[in-house]
């Protein structure tokens, strides 16, 4: 078998006919017939039915046959075109937007990635996770890259998600904090600390919670602005809530503690895309670079 043989039983059974199918290929009448003939030999069936009346009929298992070749077909085509691409320069634009926490993990992606292929220019921007999917939707930037818990996963409609890291909650303190010796941290241990925190859906969830089984709790403030919520935790002025891989870039300031609570669910942190738009050649090259490096 070759792929030869499978474009020769694709083309007749698109064509209806040996003869028609040999004027498209430009091959002889008996080159044709003989590859088919030798296929069906080594597969056993007949595929066509065959008449100087009615031509060329696929028979119900040759049928079956010629719908396997079309996807192999395509696929090869899709394998040629995938080795082509890594042939030529990659180059365009590509419009990011990122919920703040991950930014200095995006931000060393892109900087190897420019040095292996400079033509390719980035628009990065900070937005929170409602405003990464409207803008999706609204077709003004290529990728988003938020966090999801597993209950939102299931509310994006014509959004396809995919997920690149795991996170947790932790609980973010002060270097000199008398928590930063906890191994995990317990809601209890939380009721009579300061908060500052951050803007988002899945805290301000968690904080519902917490409210509704502790009380009323001590917030300072809060804000979309990270680095006043930092500031804030590196002055021992209160702790706050946030995703691991938040804290990663401040780890030697603020500790980072892992939550423990019976009622959190688990976050995804991951690229976000139109389902029904095709991702750009670029798109791929970086997001395959993201899954690899993160």
């Amino acid at each position: 078998m070759n792929i030869e043989q499978l474009e020769n039983i694709v083309e007749v059974a698109k064509t209806g006919s040996l003869t028609k199918a040999a004027q498209q290929s430009h091959v002889t009448l008996s080159a044709i017939s003989q590859s088919i003939s030798l296929l069906e030999s080594e597969l056993g069936i007949r595929i066509f039915q065959r008449s100087r009346g009615q031509g060329a009929v696929p028979t119900p298992e040759g049928q079956a046959i010629i719908g396997i070749a079309s996807e192999v077909l395509a696929k090869l085509n899709e394998l040629k075109a995938e080795a082509q691409s890594y042939t030529n320069t990659v180059n365009g634009l590509l419009r990011i937007a990122t919920i703040p926490g991950p930014m200095h993990l995006l931000i060393d992606v892109i900087s190897r990635f420019k040095r292996d292929y400079p033509a390719v220019k980035f628009e990065i921007m900070e937005k929170g996770p409602k405003e990464i999917v409207d803008l999706i939707k609204q077709d003004k930037i290529d990728i988003g890259l938020i966090a999801l818990s597993e209950s939102l996963l299931h509310q994006q409609r014509n959004l396809t998600f995919q997920r690149l890291l795991e996170g947790k909650l932790v609980v973010g303190v002060n270097e000199q904090s008398p928590l930063r010796w906890e191994h995990v941290i317990t809601p209890e241990k939380l009721i009579n600390q300061t908060f500052v925190l951050y803007e988002d859906e899945h805290i301000r969830n968690y904080m519902s919670q917490f409210v509704e089984t502790y009380g009323g709790v001590d917030v300072l403030f809060i804000s979309n602005n990270t680095q006043a919520i930092h500031n804030a935790v590196k002055e021992g002025i209160a702790v706050t809530i946030g995703i691991d891989y938040s804290f990663k870039e401040d780890s030697q300031q603020i500790i980072p503690i892992t939550l423990e609570s019976p009622n959190i669910e688990r976050f995804y942190y991951g690229w976000v895309h139109a389902s029904d738009k095709q991702i750009s050649h670029v798109a791929k090259r970086f997001l395959n670079r993201l899954k690899s490096e993160l």
